[in-house]
């Protein structure tokens, strides 16, 4: 149980920091000096974290049972720069 919250934390950590390079990097690359291929690298990045982080809070909520709202919780934070980072300090730390 715990190595399945380990690698959420980890999942969680790089998702956080992809979301976070693609607004706060890739995109005023893209836009102010004209570098589109950030955004094709990093947003690809962020694609695929993403979709690993919804995968393991998924398996996480399955192994150990956790609330719906909790679990809602936790992928509404994905959607929001610095979210997982929260997420970890509110849901994913073993107490």
């Amino acid at each position: 149980m715990k190595s399945s919250l380990s690698v959420l934390r980890l999942v969680a950590l790089l998702e956080g920091l992809s979301l976070i390079a693609l607004v706060f990097v890739a995109m005023p690359l893209k836009y102010y000096w004209e570098m589109p291929s950030a955004v094709k690298i990093v947003g690809m990045a962020h694609g695929v974290l993403f979709i690993l982080y919804v995968i393991n809070l998924l398996l996480v909520h399955l192994k150990l049972k956790w609330e719906m709202g909790k679990t809602l919780g936790a992928f509404a934070a994905a959607w929001i720069p610095f979210g997982t980072f929260y997420a970890d300090k509110k849901w994913f730390r073993v107490k």
